[in-house]
């Protein structure tokens, strides 16, 4: 027989000593010093570098960064490829960087693409900010351009980065819930820290579920410097502009595709990089004149904001291929070490504070995570060579000879030996710092709602109403009445109507609040103006026993030659006769596949279809329908349509020609969606 519960038990007693309670406590340190800024680092001046002196800075991010073993504390489900960068033109008056000079060098790369919030076993299709990180083995060193793929982020300043992700993780007293940002804590940090209202537009938008890590853009989000041999600095930002456009899933969609294939996005980057659809983007460059700094509305410096390409064009300069998978998930997706403080000659740092704290942070984390000599492991080895005193330490691969591991020395002739800036070694841009030592936030970067409005603007009417319906359901889940108040307040400040929207769905009122008064757009933000091709969309092709063979074939045919890659759906695994005999490989079947894995259907059907198929084909298409997916059918097909009622329904093809079928279908596919269905 079981005992009952006993508030005694002898665990328990043992780990009261350990309970800390730390509701209306002064903040501390570590060492028990009273903390009395936990929100600015210490830089010299209000828009100057980061301090080294910090000691609270650097206790409170060298603690964040050792609270999770082994896999990384975010960005940890995460999947990579092996690929090359080629520039288009010498950018030699730019910049001085090795890989930006000749458009017939190959530079290899490795890129890592990832979710913020989720352990590695988190869906892939949670709604997340994804991580854009690439690694450029350079011949002058590596170059990681880690990035995400919004290109701006939550905060300001890196000190509140460990706030920021204690709040986004699963609550700690439960562990609820994994890899979403729909609960109390994380509301709770975002109206708290209203740097954070132009940031949760974006999540809250569709690009945070992609249809494809192949179909979504990267940022370097930060503020850098090119220098160019002259030592002139432009300031710049990265962009990464994938060539089959911009597209995502819709949150029903995402949901249901967590459930039936939770590894939706790897499995979409292995299976195209093997059939050779390799993966294209380009690098586009903003730049800006030292001169300029101070022309803007906004600071350049302040990383939850964007520079508008309208004001600040972007200038694609070179083009990255993935075209190799990896032959060792841990070896190389998991060990790879990117840092944003690996930069060559010719990319310099800003004093933008976010940027400031992660070139701390991330390296301090990969000697923790990964080793002390993590850079020696194959997938982060440089591919020039290597040679400094540095010796020891766990699980050291290189073996140095000789006496001498320290400069200067005689023994060695003093070598290895440094290289001036005029042969090749790097030299820091001499940028004048000024100021007194504070802490403290720069004016300049007060202003929270301006860009949150312009990105309001720029969306589609669809767009706007995915929007209000993702800030609608992460609030209700959101069990404190406070906080949801407080996010329709502060959605007020961006947009009346939104926070209205909003609020209706919720039962509450926005306060009166002064709205911001941007009335400017930028087309660049809405991905409804991206680029549609229907290269290796996924068609579900629903057949049934004596369906025609014939004509499906020269459809078939010619959908692949249009880019399109069908998928052969049934009602069971392995093979199906048409209506000469023929056997077809089914590559799916409708129980071990669903409709929201698939771009489109093209119902092909059979002269006398058995009613079970009918009634799953049914459900395909009506789930597509509903999703805005184009369909396709044959004319033995087109009954089945007739009865749902969708036939002459706007993305909804019929066949009576193969060849006219075939061109108006792939057309639809490229499309997509089609939103006047709603």
């Amino acid at each position: 027989m079981n005992e009952p519960f006993n508030n005694e038990n002898k665990k328990t007693e043992q780990l009261k000593s350990f309970i800390r309670d730390n509701t209306g406590k002064p903040l501390t340190s570590n060492e028990g010093i009273k903390i009395s800024d936990d929100e600015n680092s210490l830089k010299a001046g209000d828009r100057g570098p980061t301090l080294l002196e910090d000691f609270l800075f650097r206790e409170k991010l060298a603690h964040f960064d050792r609270e999770r073993i082994p896999e990384r504390v975010v960005h940890a489900r995460g999947y990579g490829a092996h690929g090359i960068f080629q520039v288009y033109e010498s950018q030699e008056e730019l910049t001085m960087a090795h890989f930006l000079q000749d458009p017939s060098l190959k530079t290899p790369v490795f890129l890592r693409f990832s979710q913020v919030a989720g352990s590695r076993g988190a869906n892939e299709t949670d709604r997340d900010v994804r991580g854009f990180a690439t690694k450029f083995y350079t011949e002058e060193g590596n170059f990681d351009l880690v990035g995400n793929n919004i290109p701006i982020f939550f905060i300001q300043d890196s000190i509140k980065f460990p706030d920021l992700i204690h709040a986004v993780k699963p609550e700690p007293d439960n562990e609820i819930p994994q890899g979403q940002t729909a609960h109390d804590t994380f509301w709770d940090f975002v109206t708290s820290n209203q740097e954070s209202a132009a940031m949760t537009l974006w999540i809250m938008s569709d690009r945070t579920i992609p249809r494809s890590f192949r179909m979504i853009e990267g940022f370097g989000v930060h503020t850098f410097r090119l220098v160019n041999k002259h030592g002139k600095s432009r300031f710049v930002k990265f962009h990464w502009k994938p060539l089959l456009g911009l597209h995502s899933l819709l949150w029903d969609e995402a949901q249901k595709i967590g459930g039936v294939d939770p590894d939706f996005h790897r499995r979409d980057l292995w299976e195209n990089i093997e059939a050779g659809n390799y993966p294209e983007w380009e690098l586009g460059i903003q730049v800006i004149e030292e001169e300029d700094e101070y022309k803007f509305t906004f600071d350049i410096l302040d990383a939850t904001k964007l520079w508008p390409e309208e004001l600040v064009p972007v200038r694609k300069i070179g083009k990255m291929t993935l075209n190799r998978n990896v032959d060792n998930v841990f070896a190389e997706t998991e060990q790879v070490a990117l840092h944003p403080g690996n930069i060559v000659r010719g990319i310099d740092f800003t004093n933008d504070p976010l940027l400031q704290g992660r070139l701390f942070s991330y390296t301090d984390t990969q000697i923790y995570r990964v080793g002390t000599n993590f850079q020696q492991l194959p997938i982060n080895r440089p591919v020039c060579p290597v040679h400094n005193n540095q010796r020891d330490g766990n699980a050291r691969y290189v073996i140095d000879q000789g006496k001498v591991a320290y400069r200067n020395n005689s023994l060695a002739n003093n070598t290895p030996y440094t290289v001036p800036g005029t042969k090749g070694g790097f030299v820091t841009y001499p940028s004048l710092v000024h100021g007194y030592k504070v802490r403290a936030t720069a004016p300049s970067f007060e202003d929270h709602f301006s860009q949150a409005k312009l990105f309001w603007n720029s969306m589609s009417p669809v767009e706007k109403h995915h929007i209000i319906d993702a800030y609608s359901f992460e609030l209700g889940k959101v069990n404190s009445i406070e906080i949801r108040q407080k996010l329709v307040n502060m959605l007020a400040h961006i947009d009346r109507v939104l926070a209205t929207r909003v609020g209706e769905n919720l039962t509450l009122q926005p306060a009166e609040v002064p709205e911001s008064t941007v009335t400017e757009s930028s087309p660049a933000l809405s991905m409804m103006n991206t680029r549609y091709l229907p290269n290796t969309l996924k068609v579900g092709v629903l057949v049934d026993e004596g369906f025609a063979g014939e004509e499906t074939r020269e459809v078939l045919e010619m959908l692949i030659k249009n880019g399109l890659k069908p998928v052969i759906i049934s009602v069971r695994n392995g093979m199906i006769r048409d209506d000469k005999g023929d056997q077809w490989v089914v590559n799916a079947s409708f129980l071990t596949t669903s409709p929201v894995l698939y771009d489109g259907l093209y119902l092909v059907g059979s002269e006398n279809a058995d009613p079970y198929f009918n009634n799953r084909a049914r459900a395909f298409i009506v789930e597509s329908y509903n999703h805005f997916k184009p369909i396709g059918s044959s004319p033995l097909g087109e009954k089945l349509l007739q009865e749902l009622g969708i036939v002459g329904k706007p993305g909804v093809v019929t066949n009576h020609s193969a060849n006219v079928f075939s061109k108006v279908f792939t057309e639809a596919m490229a499309k997509q969606r089609f939103w006047d269905r709603y």
